[in-house]
């Protein structure tokens, strides 16, 4: 018998949990980011991270007002829904999902140098990298089918460490390694980096800080959530600028930028040519340099005597064990966006799918976890840096337009927190913090797309996938690509109820109520008090729009999800969706598998003169049904069919 799980978000995570989740996500990044900055901006890495810091600043001001104003998850998505429509929602998604996909394929390939420069040097080089990475991911794929949870606790603990352990190697660094006149010297500008590797050094930056998104996904879990996001957000947003700000000096400092002499061992390894200039930072361990691990790479430079080895055996676990969470992290992600989108008819209904034992999105997992795979197999991380910096602005720009646009169209909704630096123009509240901010994070992009024609082919590739999917998939259900359609999951009777079986019940807002139909899904439904949901579809002429009001109809239909609520109890859920002519029976046996109802309740429709006995819609439910299928008949059918239909009541087992 199929059961529904209902694992209801609780309100449970204050400020402190919250920072320390998303942290974990952001802080990670400083272990792969420092070493691909470095292999663009050479010298001007620490100015980079600066630049980018202050427009991740203004980025972090839009995330903290729009979570607030609706804290739900979907971050850019959920506010591209209530700035614009469904399909300005589904393109910040699928960006999104793109930089979920990359931070699992990025963060997995990072984590096998880490273990590979403590433990086994196979790791650290090509193919093992590759083969590290993709059998991490496919490990943590299985976890997240299975549906194993994360600790909060063990978050935490983690996060703490990896921020203190962070901040003693800036310490450290000061005393031990910092030269302002070596970071000077770094700088050659217009030659060393050149004015292009500078400019595209900027986008690859702000890889560094996408992990914002993360609290902006927890906001249904949050506590008091209008005060602990934004204090949340603010304190990722200290810590990560007292890394950020600091680190990058200490790192060029230890490794500086140096000019390759003939015949020495990185001209030899192939790293870079005679005479040309470079930092250790941004070369591969082929090339004689700590691009795959470039924290291992500083710490390597300290001189800390005996505590050498321990510190390196320590800050290489660290750096792996908090990648591995960013690769859970990311897979997370992946399963929580592709439900969202399913739920939101902006994907398949098959990528959300439950497993039927373990409750979670096991095709959406599967399919994003192998894509991340095939990310990794160039083993190109420059690539990855790129492709991964392509989402995640767009995602940004897509989140400072909604803000500024909410701002517009709902200027009285109430704001908890708003971002700093507004002004008033002709009447309009404007948000400065998210017009300059999207106006750089939009450049950027443009940045990353001009100079990294791989890049672009293959992330515009990505988004023109996505949107012929989308396109076919509404199509195909008869939808409209900007109104908002959710399939309604019904709520269990009482907030306790863990699980229950449901039973779906469909009406037809042109037939009116029968009241046979729930004394019928009642007495399914009486032996464990199991759930009911009804679903009444309204037929939309042609000549309509699918999404343009019809308000007799839907006045209608809410009377018909009443009076059901009356009849069945407080255990009766509903909603109503609008269909075209054919299509009301295959949209109740999507509403059915979405609910995996163990039953589904219909009335036997009109007849029409020389139609079939059961209708197209009947036909349909019957021929696909996924459970058991229950046909009601009231009397006065009985008379207008003959007497040889009296006491039809037709019932198909599935």
């Amino acid at each position: 018998m199929a059961e529904r799980r209902l694992h209801g978000l609780q309100r449970v995570l204050g400020t402190n949990a919250l920072f320390a989740t998303a942290y974990g996500n952001v802080g990670s990044s400083i272990y792969y980011a420092l070493g691909l900055v470095a292999s663009y901006a050479l010298g001007l890495t620490p100015v980079i991270f600066v630049i980018t810091g202050i427009f991740f600043y203004m980025t972090a001001a839009s995330y903290s007002e729009a979570t607030a104003m609706y804290p739900e998850a979907g971050g850019s998505s959920s506010f591209a829904r209530r700035a614009f429509n469904e399909f300005a929602s589904f393109f910040a998604a699928w960006a999104g999902m793109l930089t979920y996909t990359i931070t699992v394929a990025i963060s997995a390939f990072f984590a096998a140098h880490y273990v590979g420069g403590v433990f086994w040097d196979f790791l650290s080089d090509s193919p093992g990298d590759v083969i590290g990475g993709a059998v991490l991911i496919i490990v943590f794929a299985t976890i997240n089918i299975v549906g194993a949870q994360e600790s909060t606790r063990v978050n935490v603990l983690l996060a703490v460490l990896d921020f203190a352990t962070q901040l003693l190697l800036v310490a450290l660094g000061v005393f031990l390694v910092l030269s302002p006149q070596t970071l000077l010297d770094n700088v050659d500008l217009g030659v060393t980096p050149t004015w292009s590797q500078f400019l595209l050094a900027v986008p690859i930056g702000m890889l560094a800080y996408t992990g914002i998104e993360t609290v902006s996904n927890m906001a249904e879990e949050a506590k008091d959530e209008t005060k602990t996001i934004p204090a949340a957000i603010a304190r990722v947003r200290l810590a990560v600028f007292a890394i950020y700000f600091t680190l990058p000096s200490i790192a060029l400092s230890a490794l500086p930028v140096r000019t390759a002499e003939a015949g020495s061992e990185v001209v030899r390894l192939g790293g870079v040519e005679a005479g040309e200039r470079y930092t250790p930072l941004g070369l591969t361990r082929e090339e004689g340099g700590f691009a795959g691990d470039p924290i291992l790479g500083v710490v390597r430079n300290m001189d800390l005597g005996p505590f050498q080895d321990i510190a390196l055996f320590y800050v290489g676990i660290l750096a792996a064990t908090v990648l591995t969470l960013a690769t859970n992290a990311g897979l997370i992600g992946v399963s929580r966006l592709v439900y969202s989108m399913g739920l939101h008819r902006q994907m398949p209904d098959a990528m959300r799918q439950l497993h039927p034992r373990f409750g979670t999105p096991w095709i959406g997992v599967l399919v994003f976890g192998a894509l991340a795979i095939v990310a990794i197999i160039p083993g190109e991380a420059e690539f990855l840096g790129s492709l991964y910096s392509f989402g995640a602005l767009l995602s940004f720009t897509v989140a400072h337009v909604s803000v500024a646009r909410l701002r517009a169209i709902q200027p009285d909704h109430v704001r908890p927190y708003r971002g700093p630096g507004n002004l008033r123009i002709r009447g309009y509240d404007a948000p400065l913090f998210a017009l300059v901010g999207g106006t750089f994070t939009a450049i950027a992009f443009i940045i990353i797309c001009a100079l990294s024609p791989v890049v672009a082919l293959a992330g515009v590739g990505w988004l023109i996938l996505g949107v012929i999917i989308y396109v076919l998939y509404r199509r195909r259900l008869g939808l409209d690509l900007t109104s908002t359609h959710k399939v309604a999951i019904p709520q269990p009777v009482v907030d306790h109820e863990a699980e229950y079986d449901s039973v779906l019940i469909s009406f037809n807002a042109d037939e009116g109520y029968n009241a046979r139909i729930v004394a019928t899904a009642a007495k399914l439904a009486a032996r464990r008090r199991h759930g009911m949901h009804v679903i009444v579809t309204i037929p939309v002429p042609y000549a309509l729009a699918i999404g343009e009001p019809m308000r007799d109809a839907e006045a209608t239909a809410d009377s018909l999800i009443e009076q059901a609520r009356v009849q069945g109890g407080r255990r009766v859920t509903g909603h109503w969706e609008k269909v075209r002519a054919g299509q009301a029976g295959r949209r109740i046996i999507e509403e059915a598998e979405d609910m995996r109802a163990t039953a589904i309740v219909v009335g036997l429709p009109r007849r029409v003169s020389g139609g079939s006995l059961f209708g197209k819609t009947l036909e349909t439910v019957l021929a696909e049904r996924p459970c058991r299928v229950v046909i009601e008949s009231s009397p006065d059918d009985a008379g207008r069919r003959g007497a040889e239909h009296a006491a039809l009541r037709a019932e198909a087992a599935g």
